[in-house]
């Protein structure tokens, strides 16, 4: 992203919800682009440490050593910073989501896939995860940020399609509503945010196997046995 006027935001906004999110381009590069990548990452760890609306720019720029004038040099607001920080989510996990979908080989397999990737966003987009789950509602009276729901209805239907796709194969449960199923797992991975810390026991790829065993397999050594049998 290269631009930070005001009219650039709602050029933004009308890109975003014409066709989804798009991440402003990056062409430019040196001290500038530098300055302003880490002016995200500093803002992005309180939004997720404070919450989005609870931080200030001044807490931005007092993170960054600057005066509050000066963080208006690279941008506008800090809605267009996280503006930044979410359209940079979905497009890299939705085209992550793509690739999973198009190099499958069935439904099981898709949806290991979509759940692998899931996990591994957990900690590059601990911060736009984070802002998702706590200012979701806030976010979405704003019309610059119309594009989240539409993001979430595009990833829900990949999911959504996996499943179905499975059931019809036979591969996995018919009496399970698909899109209940999907908003289940996505809430159980997206709350491990609030947990989950590399370096840990386990990391992301672990993270994902383990769940992976859970969903398919069960807790029980004997699935089909009757409970207390």
């Amino acid at each position: 992203m290269t631009t930070t006027s005001a009219e650039s935001g709602r050029s933004r906004s009308r890109a975003a919800g014409e066709g989804g999110p798009r991440r402003r381009g990056r062409g430019s590069s040196g001290p500038a682009s530098e300055r302003r990548e880490h002016l995200v990452r500093l803002a992005a760890e309180l939004f997720a440490e404070k919450g989005f609306q609870a931080t200030t720019v001044r807490n931005i720029a007092d993170e960054a050593g600057i005066l509050s004038g000066s963080l208006y040099h690279h941008f506008d607001s800090k809605e267009s910073i996280v503006d930044e920080i979410l359209a940079g989510f979905f497009t890299e996990i939705m085209a992550a989501y793509q690739r999973v979908v198009e190099e499958s080989a069935g439904p099981r397999e898709t949806v290991a896939g979509l759940v692998r990737v899931a996990f591994g966003s957990l900690e590059p987009h601990r911060a736009a995860i984070t802002v998702m789950q706590n200012d979701w509602n806030y976010l979405q009276g704003m019309s610059r940020f119309a594009y989240l729901t539409r993001s979430e209805e595009e990833v829900e239907k990949i999911w959504v399609d996996a499943l179905a796709s499975g059931q019809e194969r036979g591969l996995f449960r018919d009496d399970l509503d698909p899109q209940l199923t999907y908003r289940m797992i996505r809430d159980t991975i997206w709350v491990a945010v609030r947990w989950f810390r590399p370096g840990g026991r386990l990391d992301a790829e672990g993270l994902a196997e383990h769940y992976l065993k859970v969903m398919f397999d069960g807790i029980n050594v004997h699935p089909a046995a009757s409970p207390e049998s």
